[in-house]
């Protein structure tokens, strides 16, 4: 299990108890699951990344049985795939902390650092989680894209930069400049729900992410 953070200063406290919801859902999986993680999830890759992907929270069995983002179940196999394909991981990804594998470029964050139950997050739970997401982005000097992968994670950004979420509606592909120069682009996240269904393609998927290795080219310093 991962218990390291290239963010240590961004992370929740394993015993955090701000969302009284999510620390019974912990409490339980703790009984029932003494060996899982079963705590807020550190995020994962390269404090000198110029690419943020931020997720929704961690799955059941997956990062909150793991320790590590999209690591476990089925929710990271698209994401790690593409970030292989475009040259972010050094190792191989085998859907397990033990794998080893390394970010180069890119980090991995979540809106919400703990497990909700049934992958649903209330707006306070989220909000409570916000300052934690805000210590992690502005901790990372050489971010230029911010890759959310729905839209929980898009609305959380957007108000964290004080912008209107009006101003800046969600959608497949769609890029938003904030107000700090960064630039936020939007994903469907790759559940395994959206590609079952085939609302997030491989090839969609592929299109997001070249789109931003191509902004970060061309985006000033």
């Amino acid at each position: 299990m991962s218990d390291h953070s290239p963010l240590l200063f961004a992370e929740a406290p394993k015993g955090c108890r701000r969302c009284s919801r999510l620390v019974g859902l912990r409490k339980s999986l703790r009984k029932d699951r003494p060996d899982w993680w079963n705590a807020p999830v550190p995020a994962f890759g390269d404090s000198d990344a110029g690419l943020a992907i931020v997720g929704l929270a961690p799955g059941k069995e997956g990062a909150n049985r793991t320790g590590r983002p999209f690591t476990g179940d089925a929710s990271g196999e698209m994401l790690f795939a593409t970030l292989t394909k475009f040259g972010f991981v050094d190792g191989e990804f085998a859907n397990d902390p033990a794998d080893g594998i390394i970010l180069n470029g890119a980090i991995i964050l979540n809106a919400v650092k703990c497990l909700p139950p049934e992958n649903k997050p209330t707006g306070a739970e989220i909000n409570n989680c916000r300052p934690f997401l805000a210590k992690a982005l502005d901790g990372l000097p050489n971010l230029k894209i911010i890759l959310a992968l729905g839209k929980i994670a898009h609305d959380s950004i957007i108000r964290l930069s004080g912008t209107r979420l009006a101003d800046h509606k969600f959608a497949h592909g769609a890029q938003h400049e904030l107000p700090d120069g960064r630039i936020l682009i939007n994903s469907y996240h790759c559940s395994r729900y959206n590609v079952n269904t085939g609302r997030l393609t491989l090839e969609m998927f592929e299109q997001v992410f070249e789109q931003a290795i191509y902004l970060s080219s061309v985006s000033r310093p």
